[in-house]
């Protein structure tokens, strides 16, 4: 039986990242830390470093969550998807047991609505293609 249980990035997780990614110390009152942390300006750092480095489960998870709310700012401020976007879609799909949670996050997939946020027409077509 699939566990469908939601997923969160651990306070663990979220340390070894900082400090691995030379990031800000986390805020005792911070919420959604990967979408506090966005940077649009490091996606294909984020990118490489997943590719790169020998990490954990959970630290892929979070790193991808990371990434994700860091591309959709990238997308928001008016780029077009772009060779990164090919690279992190094929880690969405490769480890998509890790990722789902993440994929549904910004999917929307209860919602009508096409374009909530920059990059859920592109999670929707991760989604798709692992159904």
């Amino acid at each position: 039986m699939e566990d469908t249980s939601p997923r969160y990035i651990t306070r663990s997780t979220i340390e070894n990242l900082i400090v691995k990614l030379n990031l800000p110390a986390l805020d005792p009152y911070s919420q959604d830390w990967d979408l506090e942390m966005a940077d649009s300006s490091r996606v294909a750092e984020f990118i490489s470093f997943y590719e790169e480095q020998v990490l954990s489960e959970n630290e892929r998870f979070g790193l991808m969550a990371l990434i994700i709310a860091s591309y959709d700012d990238f997308i928001s401020s008016g780029n077009e998807p772009d060779l990164v976007w090919s690279k992190i879609r094929y880690y969405l799909i490769q480890d998509f047991v890790i990722h789902k949670n993440t994929i549904l996050y910004w999917v929307l997939e209860d919602n009508e609505i096409d374009n909530c946020f920059a990059v859920t027409p592109l999670m929707r077509d991760v989604l798709a293609t692992k159904n």
